[in-house]
């Protein structure tokens, strides 16, 4: 049997934004299980995880797709483990209270494509601001859609590694694009978000482009939308409720907890989230039906279902780690369900 090539990918412990990383495994008469995949380590002191009089960290392999760009070749996402077996701080997968994959994740992950001749997003002229925003959202055509070949790409390298993508779409900015993934499980929602924006990452350098996961590249003075990640999310509740009720005591729960989903919704937020550009301001909070200038937004199709759907947290950041992200998420809900219980 041929050997195969397993790249083993974690997050890295710089602050306040980890990076990807990853290295690559060779191994014999592989199956392509994920309990085949064997634990390995890596020099923590050159990650800003460890000491480097005590270095080693452990890498847990928690998720698997097959490589579309590798033959034989297997993509292994990974916690990262202390040297003693517990979870490492900067491990945010670990802190998702989701047992049973009641919660179900949408997020929609908006980033740039930035040119490294010009470190301007693609479709900017060297020289100056390209039009207005307003052409360039869902666009098609030369003038306004930029860097179409890296996105269909990336499209193409998700769906063959087996990624729920739902869809793609060019975004409000020259160079600025989206996808989103869905799944079933807090943590597989995670885990597929990382493997996406590493094969972007890796996309990315064949075309001498680099992704931009900041959520206001164009600075604040810019009048241009920032990037999020918008966290569509529900559980069994919020999908069978059948009550405005128990969403407004859903939504209520998050108004006493905003600085604790601010925390981990992504370095430099208070960029995006002016209440401009439709957002709410970083430090307020409010909740509507298809309110887009919302902290959370009740989808339209939520209420016309009967009040059985799910909820769109829109602070979260492009640059924000989706572990995190959903571990607040179901904290607070979870809350919510504890008064409503009670």
């Amino acid at each position: 049997m041929a050997k195969a090539k397993l790249e083993y990918i974690w997050l890295d412990g710089y602050k306040p934004t980890q990076s990807l990383r990853s290295k690559t495994k060779i191994v014999s008469d592989f199956s392509g299980e994920l309990a085949d995949c064997e634990m390995w380590s890596f020099d923590g002191s050159s990650t800003e995880q460890a000491p480097g009089g005590s270095s080693d960290c452990l890498l847990k392999p928690v998720f698997i797709v097959p490589d579309p760009q590798r033959k034989n070749g297997y993509l292994v996402m990974c916690e990262v483990l202390n040297a003693d077996g517990t979870p490492h701080e900067s491990n945010g997968r670990a802190t998702i209270e989701d047992d049973d994959n009641d919660f179900w994740f949408g997020f929609e992950q908006e980033y740039f494509l930035y040119s490294r001749e010009t470190n301007k997003p693609l479709g900017f002229p060297a020289e100056g601001e390209p039009a207005p925003q307003g052409p360039y959202y869902c666009s098609v055509g030369a003038n306004h859609a930029f860097g179409r070949e890296i996105i269909e790409e990336h499209l193409d390298a998700c769906l063959e590694a087996g990624l729920n993508v739902e869809g793609i779409n060019a975004e409000v900015a020259p160079g600025q694009w989206e996808f989103q993934i869905f799944a079933k499980g807090a943590q597989q929602a995670g885990d597929q978000i990382w493997v996406a924006r590493y094969l972007l990452e890796r996309i990315g350098e064949k075309y001498g482009v680099w992704i931009n996961w900041h959520c206001k590249p164009l600075g604040t003075d810019a009048d241009w939308n920032g990037s999020g990640m918008h966290a569509n999310f529900s559980n069994s509740t919020l999908r069978t409720a059948g009550k405005k009720e128990i969403y407004d005591t859903i939504c209520e729960a998050f108004a006493p907890v905003v600085k604790e989903h601010i925390d981990v919704y992504g370095a430099d937020n208070h960029l995006r989230l002016t209440g401009k550009h439709e957002t709410q301001s970083i430090d307020q909070f409010s909740y509507g039906v298809s309110d887009r200038g919302a902290s959370i937004r009740i989808p339209i199709a939520t209420v016309e279902r009967g009040w059985k759907g799910w909820l769109e947290d829109r602070r979260p950041n492009s640059a924000a780690d989706p572990y995190k992200v959903a571990a607040r998420i179901i904290k607070t809900v979870k809350s919510a369900n504890v008064l409503q219980e009670a």
